[in-house]
């Protein structure tokens, strides 16, 4: 197994790492998240999951009549509304600041969520392979918020999706290979910087996209990386950990209260 403080290889049956001294994990659920069995690929999945099936609830309670293939699978704006769509709307006039969590798993059609869990699933394992598990979701998370908030600041009514959470990773993979230097590094901010010129002309060319939040995901997510360091600069440490379950808990307890409200308003009686 790895250690969980140097990351080297160790023995199964040692009870302390040779090399810096550390205590083997205790049980085999710490065990299995220093090997990343519980990290990387699994996270991805779940939160790939997790904007599944808010998107199949939002056309579930989506009230619209709509026609051809694309309108039957676009929920409306009131099934958004309730599960939390935010902008300057919601946050300011409504008081619904938890909105700027719940945002992040909502879509406003299958393109829509289509393209941004293909981005999620290309750049999440390399922001993984360099900030670890831990971190990664805290960038997607703060990040998210962060960027949905400064478009909340900007004056965006309405907004939704996971782009500024996707940004944010952006922003924090541009942060290690400028920060790193070398071959590695330069190669690294090389193709994220043409992802950041790709959604630049995406977002001027085709209307309705929330440059606010995507900007301010990037700029988020270099903020973030360079506060909780990269692996080469920085283990990731049980601080980082709680970070992720903090965010884990937010998350999950945002996305059951907007379905408990979503429920009590249209089904209450």
């Amino acid at each position: 197994m790895l250690c969980p403080q140097c990351g080297r290889l160790i023995g199964g049956d040692e009870s302390c790492c040779s090399w810096c001294g550390a205590k083997r994990p205790s049980s085999w659920l710490a065990a299995a998240w220093t090997r990343g069995s519980l990290g990387g690929d699994v996270l991805v999945r779940a939160i790939i999951t997790a904007n599944v099936a808010y998107f199949i609830l939002s056309l579930l309670v989506s009230t619209r009549s709509v026609g051809g293939l694309l309108g039957i699978l676009s929920p409306d704006d009131t099934g958004l509304s309730l599960l939390g769509a935010t902008g300057a709307v919601p946050v300011y006039q409504w008081g619904r600041a938890w909105t700027l969590i719940t945002a992040n798993y909502l879509h406003g059609g299958i393109i829509h969520i289509l393209f941004n869990m293909m981005a999620l699933r290309q750049i999440a394992p390399l922001v993984i392979q360099e900030y670890g598990t831990g971190r990664m979701f805290v960038i997607y998370t703060l990040g998210g918020v962060s960027g949905f908030w400064i478009s909340c600041l900007a004056g965006v009514p309405f907004t939704i999706g996971a782009s500024a959470a996707i940004c944010s990773l952006i922003g924090s993979l541009l942060y290690f290979g400028r920060s790193r230097g070398g071959a590695y590094g330069a190669a690294v901010y090389r193709e994220v910087t043409g992802w950041v010129i790709g959604l630049a002309l995406f977002g001027f060319l085709v209307p309705g996209i929330n440059n606010w939040g995507h900007g301010g995901g990037i700029v988020s997510g270099i903020v973030l990386g360079m506060v909780l360091k990269y692996n080469e600069r920085s283990r990731e440490k049980p601080l980082h950990r709680i970070l992720a379950i903090f965010c884990a808990v937010m998350t999950v307890g945002t996305l059951a209260w907007a379905v408990f409200t979503t429920a009590m308003i249209r089904f209450g009686r």
